[in-house]
């Protein structure tokens, strides 16, 4: 593993995210295998990016189907190339999901269709607004035992939980992009309250980060 930080780039092609993926994906393995379900079944995760995190599960489910989305189709391709390269059988092809476009929600699949949904590392570099609609989106597409987990860091109820985090906030608002910085988990909580979901565990992870693992009320 490259242990030189490349400059903070939240492209999801940059060799920066390549360099946080490959920092967190063994973490987040271990979670899952302790949190997606045994019996056969289809995971969404929200804004693959490159691709690197749900190529990198995939082997380890073999009974699961995984579903690629992203906003942005232009990382498509890459996902693709990974799954081709990996000989992962068990993802489909990418689907557009955008969280600001509720037309888009059932692309991946039908209500209920899901038994998990992960998304990793957007929501230092994405407005808070888009919790309403990760939260709504959630609620129709997750069956009624299903988790919607979210990773990254975070602020806990206007407090950094570290000074790095609070170094790394102030690191991603020096960038002047109004919605870049560490998003509080009370706005997160709000949101999925709004749609009948609730933080069911908060999960410490490696570089002080946090799973936030929500299901219904």
């Amino acid at each position: 593993m490259n242990e030189i930080k490349p400059p903070l780039d939240p492209h999801p092609l940059s060799e920066y995210v390549a360099w946080a993926g490959n920092r967190n994906r063994e973490p987040l393995l271990g979670v899952l295998k302790e949190k997606l379900p045994k019996d056969p079944s289809n995971v969404l995760e929200i804004a693959s990016g490159s691709g690197m995190h749900i190529n990198y599960f995939a082997p380890h489910f073999e009974h699961l189907h995984f579903h690629p989305s992203d906003k942005d189709e232009e990382v498509f391709d890459n996902i693709k190339k990974l799954s081709i390269h990996h000989e992962n059988d068990n993802i489909a092809d990418p689907v557009h999901l955008d969280l600001t476009n509720p037309e888009t929600w059932f692309n991946v699949g039908v209500q209920k269709s899901f038994s998990a949904i992960f998304c990793i590392n957007i929501f230092q570099v994405a407005p808070i607004s888009i919790a309403d609609g990760m939260m709504e989106c959630a609620a129709n597409l997750l069956d009624d035992d299903g988790f919607l987990l979210i990773y990254g860091p975070f602020q806990m109820e206007g407090t950094f939980t570290t000074d790095s985090n609070k170094e790394f906030h102030e690191t991603l608002s020096s960038a002047g992009v109004s919605e870049w910085g560490l998003k509080d988990v009370a706005d997160l909580k709000k949101a999925a309250a709004n749609h009948g979901l609730e933080l069911k565990e908060q999960i410490d992870m490696p570089a002080n980060n946090f799973s936030l693992i929500f299901g219904r009320k």
